[in-house]
């Protein structure tokens, strides 16, 4: 899966000429904690949601109304931009974006072509949307896990196993824990009794939350 199938195209954005009270209300009208600053479509930067109030003049101010109306009338955000913007392109892998975010603590990524044009972006909620449809969970059916050391074919076996048993696989994925790999499938089924014991009859170790229940305890 790429970052150019599931971003958002439709983007708010700001450019450097943008008047500071209009880029507060469009983050406040659009719960955004930040604003990408385009110029001629290009990315040139972003502005960050505390800035913005930090520079807005607070209520404590001794201007009078017409002076403050003055001053928010000319004050651009031109001084807030910060130019650190981490991108992603559209062709990069959603899970290396993901671990993007994550090494960087970051809600969310732009995304630009190789011109540097905005064409989208990408959050956490994009992100937990493709974990939960990449796990197949929408698509029903049952789920079990089976943990071994990692060797090849493995995946392969199993799914030949079920795949004999004539029933259809939603969804596999593989995670480790600790120097164990666990296997993660999800099988469109109603009752999985019949696959634990094949698989257990050749002797596959299938996981459950039971399991591990002694870590979280």
């Amino acid at each position: 899966m790429y970052v150019g199938l599931k971003m958002l195209t439709t983007v708010v954005t700001v450019t450097p000429k943008t008047l500071l009270h209009e880029a507060h209300n469009l983050m406040e009208e659009n719960r955004l904690w930040m604003l990408p600053v385009v110029d001629k479509d290009k990315l040139v930067g972003y502005l960050q949601k505390e800035d913005v109030r930090a520079a807005l003049p607070s209520q404590a101010t001794m201007l009078d109304r017409y002076e403050l109306h003055t001053v928010l009338a000319k004050l651009t955000i031109q001084e807030l931009i910060q130019k650190d913007v981490v991108t992603v392109a559209p062709e990069t892998e959603i899970e290396a974006a993901a671990e993007l975010m994550a090494r960087k603590e970051l809600p969310g990524l732009a995304v630009v072509d190789s011109s540097n044009r905005l064409v989208g972006y990408i959050d956490r909620r994009i992100m937990l949307d493709v974990l939960v449809e990449e796990m197949g969970l929408h698509r029903g059916g049952k789920r079990f896990a089976i943990e071994f050391k990692d060797r090849p074919g493995v995946m392969a076996e199993v799914a030949n196993i079920i795949s004999n048993m004539g029933i259809n696989f939603v969804s596999a994925a593989s995670f480790y824990h600790n120097d164990i790999c666990i296997l993660v499938f999800r099988v469109q089924t109603d009752d999985l009794s019949p696959i634990i014991k094949t698989l257990k009859d050749r002797n596959y170790s299938i996981v459950g939350p039971e399991y591990f229940a002694e870590e979280w305890s």
